[in-house]
């Protein structure tokens, strides 16, 4: 029998040998010795004994006999050859006895070459074996920036936590999320339990993949998984049978479309062009018996109460705006106190099953339900106010509140007579430096002198301070004033003796954008978006234009200032004023643009440096308060998930 097993193998060895040839491809075994010829290796380290899947072994340590193997491990010699013979009397040993050794072999970025034990490898690849054990020497290349090395070295912390690689990723980030993902506490180290868990659902999960041929895609499993758990959670997905995953793949195979692509989010700048409303009446039976028109329930979530969050209560404005826009069209309804992994799933579920078509979750933090409710109900409309979220099945809204930002720190530029002005962040997210930074370019567009010096309101163990400093008179503080909250310390504001003034306030008008949004879905244009961009993940991003993002004035203003709000103002909506363009310096004196150029939006959107008059940082993760390291895990900037050492 081991004869005829050798003549198939031969079969599929030549028919690799063949196509890789006619690909121009080389058709044998690779071999390490010359891959590290053209590597600086930093050193070596001895594994020990470690079960190493098959398809990570894909070369020879040494060039030797690797003419003796196609690039499949498949023999290309002969059956009359000693090799033949060797390989047949291997082939029944080891369907008899097993393998009684250990294959030596050297793991360089994660890909296995044997050094011992090659006609092994092929005998046990031909017999379809999942992994086999082997004596590991890992082969460590220096540092460099190129990805892959660098993915390499996540993979390299990953494993000293997990003693895995049978998971591996195509972009760099993704080795941290998975653990996020599984809920591995920072620092513990797997157990034999814990690795055998995720093997399971692993293979599970790889199964049903490939039977899907999810294997054509140029993405990795290990990506397609990471995006699976992110929807469907990891506790629940070990829970699942294969079938059961193949079940939920359908509903969330835009999530893995998306990851082959460049760029995977497609920005909304604007609204979309209003478009008339189809023809009322299509039939004669129509014009007798005419339709009622069309109406949607839609329910808006949020972390705190209206009445004890200023965020919250700039939504319900808008909630409130949707009611007296779309009079007997729209159904609306608020669900409040909503805290992720608890209670934000149940709630939105159960928003569903009582009949509301759209849901408004208005937290990055409520971002994992809303997946898992926009794969589960793809009838239903779910929309999650946060930036950078690259997830098809569930669009993003926010707006460009840094135009405000820009003209605010112009204002509060021409009035300062220390040249020392105050500015209190939140929470560092995708878009706060580009608020913090259009602030400080308004400012010293106006004044070359003036200085913002920044603080933070969510760090931990800390107050404020910097209305401490005498010589800080203005500060930008909160956007807006929170119902219940007496205080006056929100939006650009001078202290007098102490006492705050309000001299302007950015403003949120949510309302605009869901009455833009609102009126797609009823004139039925609401999915023309996904026509026009394919599977990439929509978000909208609308600024000052739209009506969406504005800047509030005090009276007391000088007629001066004013005159320059209202400049400024209509130069930014026409597009005449771009704030982050021409030469542009971050802090420690380093050219971040150029004069002739202007930085892109999602630049803008990800941007983790400060402009050279902030003085001040961005916090790291571990500085933050609990809440804040929740909202700064869904959206953190990459400054503050990774802080430099």
């Amino acid at each position: 029998m081991s004869y005829e097993d050798y003549n198939n193998a031969l079969k599929v060895g030549q028919r690799e040998y063949r196509t890789r040839l006619q690909k121009g491809a080389y058709p044998y075994l690779p071999a390490l010795d010359e891959i590290l010829s053209y590597v600086n290796v930093e050193y070596e380290m001895n594994l020990g004994v470690c079960e190493i899947p098959m398809e990570l072994i894909v070369g020879t340590r040494t060039r030797g006999r690797t003419n003796s193997f196609a690039a499949n491990f498949m023999p290309l010699l002969a059956p009359q050859t000693e090799f033949a013979g060797k390989w047949i009397n291997l082939c029944t040993s080891l369907q008899e006895d097993g393998l009684r050794d250990p294959v030596k072999i050297y793991e360089f970025m994660n890909r296995f070459y044997v050094l011992e034990g090659n006609k092994r490898v092929s005998v046990l690849k031909y017999l379809d074996a999942y992994s086999v054990p082997c004596s590991v020497i890992r082969v460590v290349p220096k540092r460099t920036e190129a990805k892959e090395n660098e993915i390499y070295f996540e993979f390299l912390d990953f494993y000293n936590i997990t003693r895995l690689n049978t998971v591996y990723f195509s972009e760099k980030g993704r080795f941290a999320k998975l653990l996020e993902q599984i809920g591995t506490p920072p620092g513990e180290v797997w157990t034999s339990e814990d690795r055998l868990e995720f093997n399971s659902v692993y293979y599970r999960f790889r199964s049903a993949y490939e039977a899907k041929d999810g294997g054509k895609l140029p993405i990795t499993v290990g990506d397609a998984f990471l995006a699976f758990i992110t929807v469907f959670g990891y506790a629940e997905t070990k829970q699942k049978s294969i079938q059961d995953i193949k079940s939920d793949l359908p509903k969330v195979w835009d999530e893995f479309l998306v990851l082959t692509q460049d760029r995977s989010i497609e920005l909304m700048m604007e609204p979309p062009k209003e478009t008339p409303a189809p023809p009322r009446y299509k039939n004669l039976l129509n014009l007798i018996l005419p339709e009622n028109p069309s109406r949607i329930k839609i329910a808006f979530f949020y972390e705190k109460t209206h009445r004890t969050s200023s965020w919250a209560y700039t939504h319900e404005l808008g909630r409130l705006y949707l009611d007296n826009v779309f009079p007997g069209r729209v159904e609306t309804k608020a669900f409040e106190n909503i805290v992720a992994g608890e209670n934000d799933l149940e709630q939105m579920e159960q928003a569903v099953q009582d009949g509301y078509q759209m849901l408004f979750t208005t937290s990055p933090v409520m971002c994992p339900a809303s997946l898992k409710i926009a794969a589960t109900h793809p009838d239903v409309k779910i929309m999650n106010c946060s930036l950078n979220i690259s997830h098809p099945t569930l669009r993003t809204y926010y707006a460009r509140m840094y135009e405000a930002k820009f003209v605010a720190g112009a204002i509060a530029g021409s009035l300062t007579e220390t040249n020392k002005i105050g500015y209190i962040a939140n929470y560092p997210i995708y878009g706060m430096a580009a608020n913090i930074n259009a602030f400080a370019l308004g400012a010293k567009m106006v004044n070359p002198h003036a200085r913002i010096y920044l603080d933070w309101s969510t760090l931990k163990d800390r107050e404020v301070e910097i209305d401490k400093d005498p010589e800080i008179n203005y500060i930008m503080g909160q956007d807006m004033k929170t119902p219940n909250e007496t205080s006056r310390r929100f939006g650009l504001y001078r202290l007098n003796d102490g006492v705050p003034e309000n001299l302007a306030m950015t403003t949120w008008h949510w309302g605009k954008l869901y009455e833009k949004i609102i009126r797609t879905v009823l004139n039925g244009t609401w999915k023309d978006d996904d026509v026009a961009i394919g599977s990439r993940a929509i978000s909208y991003w609308w600024g000052m234009s739209a009506g969406v993002i504005d800047l509030i004035c005090s009276q007391n203003l000088p007629q001066g200032t004013k005159r320059l709000v209202d400049l400024l103002r209509n130069n930014i909506c026409s597009e005449t004023l771009t704030p982050f363009s021409g030469e542009l310096w971050a802090q420690e004196g380093i050219l971040v643009n150029e004069a002739d150029q202007i930085i892109s939006p999602m630049d803008i959107i990800t941007l983790d440096w400060l402009a050279d008059n902030v003085v001040g940082t961005i916090p790291a993760l571990n500085d933050l308060t609990e809440q804040a390291q929740a909202v700064a895990r869904m959206q953190g900037l990459d400054k503050v998930q990774m802080p430099e050492a």
